[in-house]
C-alpha cells in the first residue's frame, strides 16, 4: 500500500479501538474472534474435520488462544478489505481463508462488544468543534447554533448536552430581564458613574455620544466632530445662522473678599501692557466681561500661565471698597492647576475649608455598589411599586465633580490675613455658546422670562420660595421688568456684533422645556417687531445698564435649590399626556421652575481691519442639572451643534491663538507640543519607509514640533556675530547691510561647494560661529542686546504698543503713497536701527504672533516653515505674476551610510564590541528612524536655502477669505532683520514651505492687534 493510502487508512482508523476486550466469562471467544478476524490458522485448525462437534473445536481453540495471546493481539489489528484479485488481509497483503461455520452466540457477543466500542469512540469528541460544525457546509444553518431542533435528529441529543454546559449557557440576567429591565434607572446610573472614574462626562454626553466622534481630553470625554459631513454646514452656521457648542468643561474659580485686597493680589499676575486688567472700569462694575493674560507673580513678560476671562458681580453700593465683592475667573482645563496654585499663593490662601455642602458626592464605594446591585437583583422581573412613605430611597446620583481634580480634595481655601476666599466652582454651572447672527432669535424664542407670582396664587405648594420672596420686593420686581424689556429688545438686533463687547445681562426664566415646539423649526430674526428704535440705539451705544446685570445665579444656595427641585422629564411628559387638548400649552403656574441665568456677549473677531465682528455670539450660564433642558430647545429652534474641531476652526478664522497649543511659553503649551510630537512620530513610524516622506532629504529638521528655543538662539547668534547687521534706510528704500547681502547671497547660491554634501555654505559658516561663540560687538548698544539675550527664557511679545508698531512696519508702503502713511499713522516711529535695538533690548529671544495669507494657490498646514525670500525670488515674482515660488534643492542623507552599516551587521550577526570599545553611547547604537534627523539639531535658520523665520501652528484653506491662511510665530529678531532688508514696497513678503514638500509659496505676513 502506498504512503498516501496508508495515511488515508490511518486517518480513518484513528478513532477505532486497537483491541476489543470481552468480559471474563467469554475467554473462549477470543479464539473465535482471532480466527474470524483474519489471523493465520494453526495446524490443529487445519486438521479439524468440519463435521466435528462444536465442543471439541471450541476446546481446541481455547487451548490455542491461551497458549498464544501475543499472536492474537497482533492478528486482531489486521483488517480485511477487498482488492483486485480477492480479499486481502492487513498491510502485508497475506491471504486469509473464511471459516466454514461459526457459532452464532459467540459471534454476536463479539460483534456487540465491537459495536459498543465503536459507539464510545464516536461519542467522544476528538476536536473543539461543536456538533453542528461537524456537518457538511451545505447542511449547516445559522439557527443551529442556538436552536437544537434545526439539527438532524441523530445529533440533537448530543447538541442538547453541549448546550447544557456552563460554557455555552447564556448569562443569568438575560433570562429574567428584558431589554427595558436591563436599562432601568438605578442600574443605568450605576454604570454611568462607574464609567466616569477616569474621564468626566458633561450633561450632554449621551446626546453627543450618539452623534459625534468622542475623544478623551483634559480629564473629560468630549465631542470632537460630528459623524456626518458638516464642515461647510458648520461654517455657514457660524456666518449666517447659529452654531451651538457645549463649553461646560471650562473651569470656574470664584474669589470673595474686599475689592481692594482682591485687586492688590491679582495685580501681580497681569500687566497693563497686554491690555485690560481686573481693575478695568467697565469690568469692575460688572457691566462687561473682561479677558487678559495671567503670568507668574511679578514675572512679566516671561513665565506666562495662559489666558482667562473674568466677570465681577455688580456691586450694590458703587464706590464702596470695603464691601465684599465676588469675582469669577473662567479658565481652560489645561491651565486650571497652575493658575489656581498661583492665585492661592498671591492671595495667601493657606487654610482649607471642608464643608459638607461644598464637597461633591464622590463615586460609589464598593459596598454601596454591592448594595445597589443586590437591590436591583431583588427587583428583576418585578414591577416596582410607588412608595409615598419614603421607604424606597432614590438612586444615588453624581451631580458634582470634574476631571481636573480629585473629587475628595477640598474646593475652598481662605486667607487669614487678606480674608479672600477662593473656591473651585468647576462643573457647578453649564456654559453653552451660540455663535452666529441668529443667536438673538434663538435666545428670544427658546427662553421666556419667568412669570411673577404673588401670595394670592397659593405659594404654599411651590418649592421655589426664593422667587416668591423676590417678587415681594418692589426693587427686585422693577429690576426684573427692566431685564425683560432689554431681553425683548435683543430680538430687534441683527447681529450680536452690534452689542458692545462683553455685555452681561442677568435673567430669571421659566422652564425652557415647556415652550419647546413639537417639531424642529428655524428661528428667524424679526427687526420689525421691535417698535422702539430709540431704545435699541441706546442699547447698542451704551450697552446693558449696570443694574440689569444682576442675577440670582451668583447665589449658590439658590442654584442648589433650583437643581434639586427640577421637574423630571417623566413627570413633565405625564402632565402633557393628561392635557385635554393634545399639543396645547402646558401651564404649571407656581409649580413651574424658575432658573436664574447669565447672558454674556462674545465679541468674535476684534483684531485687524477685515471681517470685524465675525463669529460673535452669546454665552449662556445656567445652574448644573439643567443642561439638557436648555440644549434640546436650542436645537429645536435651528441651532447646529459643533465640537472641538469646529471650535478650532472658529478660533482660526478669528485669527486668535488656540488654547493651549498657541502658547508655547506656557507650561500647558509645552506639554501639548510634546504630546502632539509623540503622536505624530508614532503615526509616522507606523507607515513603511517607502510610503512616508524622507524629511532629511527634504531639508526638514523638525517635522513634528517647532524648536522655538533653537530658532530664537540662532537668530541671536546671527545678529551678535556681526555688528553691522542693522541698516538705516535711505529714502530710496535700499539697504546697506553686510548681513543682508550675506543672507541674500546665501539664498541665491544654494549650490555652492560646501564642506558637507547637501548643506549650504552659509549654514556651515553660521555653525562655526555658533560653536566658536559670538564675536564681541563693537557697538555698545548691540553689546547690551547680546548680553540681555544671553541666559534669558523664551517669551512671546504681547505688548500692545510694540505690536501696533510692528504691524505698521509690516505693511508695504512707498514714499509717495499718502494713503499708506495715514494707514500706518502719523505718530508711528520709523523703522530705524535704534528703534529695532531698543525693542530687542527689552524683549530678547522673543516670538511674535503673526497671520499669513497666501498670494497664490496652496493650503498651509501645521509645522509649515516660514522663510525669508531671496532678492531673486522677489524680482521674479515682480516680473511674473503667476510665479509660484522657488523649490528647495534636494539634501543629502548623512545617516544613510550608518543605516546601511547597521543593517549589514544585523544580517551578519556581528557584535558591536568595537563600537562599545570606542566609547559610543548606547543611545547612538540604537537604529535611528529612517527619514528623520538623528541626534541634536544643527543650526535651524541656515539649514535650507532660505533662512528660517518661524513656524505655522494653525493653517488650512479659509472659506472666509477664499485662500489659504495660516497662523503662527516668527522670531522677533528675524522679523526685524527681514523688514530692514526688504524694500518698502515689498515689506512683509515671506515664503511658506510644508514639511513634506520642497515647494516654497509666497505669502503676506501681518500682525493684527
Amino acid at each position: 500500500m502506498s504512503n498516501a493510502k496508508e495515511r488515508k487508512h490511518a486517518k480513518k482508523m484513528r478513532n477505532q479501538p486497537t483491541n476489543v476486550t470481552l468480559s471474563s466469562g467469554f475467554v473462549a471467544d477470543r479464539g473465535v474472534k482471532h480466527h474470524i478476524g483474519g489471523g493465520k490458522p494453526s495446524q490443529a485448525e487445519k486438521q479439524e474435520p468440519h463435521s466435528g462437534t462444536g465442543r471439541l473445536w471450541q476446546a481446541k481453540m481455547t487451548s490455542h488462544s491461551l497458549s498464544e495471546p501475543d499472536g492474537n493481539e497482533l492478528c486482531s489489528s489486521k483488517v480485511m478489505f477487498k482488492k483486485k484479485g480477492g480479499w486481502k488481509a492487513g498491510p502485508e497483503g497475506t491471504s486469509q481463508e473464511i471459516p466454514k461455520y461459526i457459532t452464532a452466540s459467540t459471534f454476536a457477543q463479539a460483534r456487540a462488544a465491537e459495536i459498543s466500542a465503536m459507539l464510545k469512540a464516536v461519542t467522544q469528541k476528538s476536536s473543539n468543534s461543536l456538533v453542528f460544525q461537524t456537518l457538511p457546509r451545505h447542511m449547516r444553518r445559522r439557527a443551529m447554533s442556538h436552536n437544537v431542533r434545526r439539527l438532524p435528529r441523530r445529533l440533537q441529543e448530543m447538541a442538547q448536552k453541549e448546550a447544557e454546559k456552563a460554557v455555552h449557557q447564556k448569562k443569568e440576567h438575560s433570562k429574567s430581564k428584558c431589554h427595558k429591565a436591563r436599562r432601568c434607572h438605578i442600574n443605568r446610573l450605576l454604570e454611568f458613574n462607574r464609567r466616569q472614574k477616569k474621564n468626566r462626562w458633561l450633561e450632554t454626553h449621551i446626546w453627543h455620544a450618539k452623534r459625534f466622534h468622542m475623544v478623551k481630553k483634559w480629564g473629560y470625554c468630549l465631542g470632537d466632530r460630528p459623524t456626518v459631513k458638516s464642515h461647510r454646514a458648520c461654517y455657514r452656521a457660524m456666518t449666517s445662522r447659529c452654531l451651538l457648542q457645549d463649553l461646560s468643561y471650562y473651569c470656574c474659580l470664584e474669589l470673595k473678599g474686599k475689592e481692594e485686597e482682591i485687586l492688590k493680589a491679582l495685580s501681580q499676575m497681569c500687566s497693563v501692557d497686554t491690555g485690560l486688567t481686573f481693575a478695568a472700569v467697565h469690568c469692575l462694575s460688572g457691566k462687561r466681561q473682561g479677558s487678559l493674560l495671567l503670568y507668574r507673580a511679578n514675572k512679566y513678560p516671561r513665565q506666562v500661565l495662559g489666558p482667562a476671562t473674568f466677570i465681577w458681580k455688580s456691586e450694590m453700593t458703587p464706590g464702596d471698597l470695603a464691601t465684599c465683592r465676588q469675582l469669577w475667573i473662567w479658565l481652560h482645563p489645561t491651565l486650571k492647576q497652575d493658575i489656581l496654585e498661583e492665585i492661592k499663593t498671591v492671595c495667601q490662601c493657606v487654610e482649607t475649608i471642608r464643608l459638607a455642602v461644598d464637597v461633591p458626592n464622590p463615586l460609589l464605594t464598593p459596598s454601596q455598589e454591592k448594595n445597589q446591585t443586590e437591590l436591583s437583583k431583588e427587583r428583576n422581573g418585578k414591577k416596582r411599586k410607588r412608595r409615598d412613605d419614603g421607604e424606597m430611597a432614590g438612586p444615588i446620583k453624581k451631580v458634582a465633580g470634574d476631571g481636573t481634580r480629585d473629587p475628595l480634595q477640598p474646593r475652598s481655601w481662605v486667607s487669614p490675613t487678606t480674608g479672600i476666599l477662593v473656591s473651585d466652582l468647576t462643573m457647578e454651572m453649564n456654559r453653552f455658546r451660540l455663535i452666529g447672527p441668529l443667536s438673538h432669535a434663538i435666545l428670544t424664542q427658546a427662553l421666556k422670562v419667568a412669570a411673577v407670582h404673588t401670595e394670592e396664587e397659593g405659594t404654599g405648594e411651590t418649592p421655589h420660595r426664593w422667587w416668591m420672596e423676590a417678587c415681594k420686593n418692589p426693587d427686585s420686581l422693577s429690576l426684573h421688568r427692566r431685564q425683560e424689556a432689554i431681553f425683548e429688545l435683543l430680538g430687534g438686533v441683527t447681529s450680536p456684533a452690534e452689542i458692545p463687547a462683553g455685555t452681561v445681562l442677568g435673567l430669571t426664566i421659566g422652564d425652557p422645556r415647556i415652550n419647546m415646539p413639537q417639531k424642529r423649526t428655524k428661528a428667524l430674526s424679526s427687526p420689525e417687531n421691535c417698535q422702539d428704535n430709540e431704545k435699541v440705539r441706546q442699547l447698542l451705544l451704551e450697552g446693558v445698564p449696570v443694574e440689569c446685570t444682576h442675577s440670582f445665579i451668583w447665589d449658590q444656595d439658590i442654584c442648589k435649590s433650583v437643581t434639586e427641585n427640577k421637574i423630571s422629564d417623566q413627570d413633565l411628559n405625564r402632565m402633557r399626556s393628561e392635557l385635554l387638548v393634545p399639543g396645547s400649552q402646558l401651564v404649571l403656574g407656581p409649580r413651574e421652575s424658575k432658573i436664574p441665568i447669565l447672558l454674556i456677549q462674545q465679541p468674535g473677531k476684534v483684531t485687524g481691519e477685515d471681517r470685524l465682528g465675525w463669529g460673535s455670539g452669546w454665552d449662556v450660564l445656567s445652574p448644573k442639572g439643567w443642561g439638557m433642558a436648555f440644549w434640546i430647545p436650542f436645537i429645536y429652534r435651528g441651532a447646529r451643534v459643533g465640537g472641538l474641531k469646529e471650535a478650532a476652526v472658529h478660533s482660526q478664522y478669528k485669527r486668535s491663538p488656540a488654547i493651549p497649543g498657541d502658547y508655547p511659553d506656557s507650561p500647558a503649551g509645552i506639554l501639548f507640543a510634546e504630546e502632539q510630537a509623540r503622536n505624530l512620530l508614532e503615526k509616522y513610524k507606523r507607515r513603511p519607509p517607502a510610503k512616508r516622506p524622507n524629511y532629511v532629504k527634504l531639508g526638514t529638521l523638525a517635522p513634528f514640533c517647532c524648536p522655538w528655543e533653537h530658532l530664537a538662539r540662532d537668530w541671536e547668534s546671527r545678529i551678535c556675530a556681526q555688528d553691522e547687521s542693522w541698516v538705516s534706510w535711505s529714502p530710496d528704500g535700499q539697504e546697506s547691510t553686510s548681513l543682508g547681502r550675506d543672507v541674500v547671497r546665501g539664498a541665491a547660491e544654494p549650490k555652492r561647494a560646501s564642506q558637507a554634501p547637501g548643506v549650504p555654505e552659509e549654514m556651515m559658516h553660521m555653525e562655526c560661529q555658533a560653536h566658536s561663540g559670538p564675536r564681541r560687538a563693537r557697538d555698545p548698544v548691540l553689546r547690551e542686546v547680546c548680553i540681555a539675550a544671553s541666559g534669558t527664557q523664551l517669551c512671546v511679545l504681547r505688548s500692545r504698543k510694540l505690536l501696533k508698531q510692528l504691524s505698521a512696519w509690516c505693511r508695504p508702503s512707498s514714499e509717495d503713497s499718502r494713503a499708506s502713511q495715514r494707514a500706518r499713522g502719523g505718530c508711528q516711529e520709523k523703522l530705524t536701527r535704534e528703534a529695532c535695538l531698543s525693542i530687542l533690548a527689552h524683549f530678547p529671544r522673543a516670538l511674535v504672533w503673526v497671520s499669513l495669507a497666501l498670494l497664490r494657490k496652496g493650503s498651509p498646514e501645521p509645522h509649515t516653515m516660514v522663510c525669508v525670500p531671496a532678492r531673486e525670488d522677489v524680482l521674479q515674482l515682480r516680473q511674473d505674476r503667476h510665479y509660484c515660488g522657488p523649490q528647495e534643492p534636494k539634501h543629502s542623507d548623512p545617516f544613510k551610510s550608518k543605516n546601511l552599516k547597521r543593517q549589514q551587521r544585523k544580517h551578519e550577526g556581528r557584535a558591536t564590541a568595537t563600537e562599545l570599545a570606542a566609547g559610543e553611547p548606547v543611545a547612538e547604537l540604537e537604529a535611528p528612524t529612517r527619514g528623520l534627523w538623528s541626534g541634536p539639531l544643527p543650526g535651524v535658520t541656515a539649514h535650507c536655502s532660505r533662512p528660517l523665520l518661524g513656524f505655522v501652528t494653525q493653517g488650512d484653506f479659509s472659506m472666509a477669505v477664499g485662500c489659504g491662511e495660516a497662523l503662527g510665530f516668527v522670531s522677533l529678531t528675524g522679523l526685524l532683520h527681514m523688514l530692514a532688508c526688504q524694500p518698502a514696497a515689498q515689506r512683509g513678503l515671506v515664503l511658506l514651505r510644508p514639511p513634506a514638500s520642497p515647494q516654497y509659496r509666497f505669502a503676506r505676513i501681518a500682525i493684527e492687534v
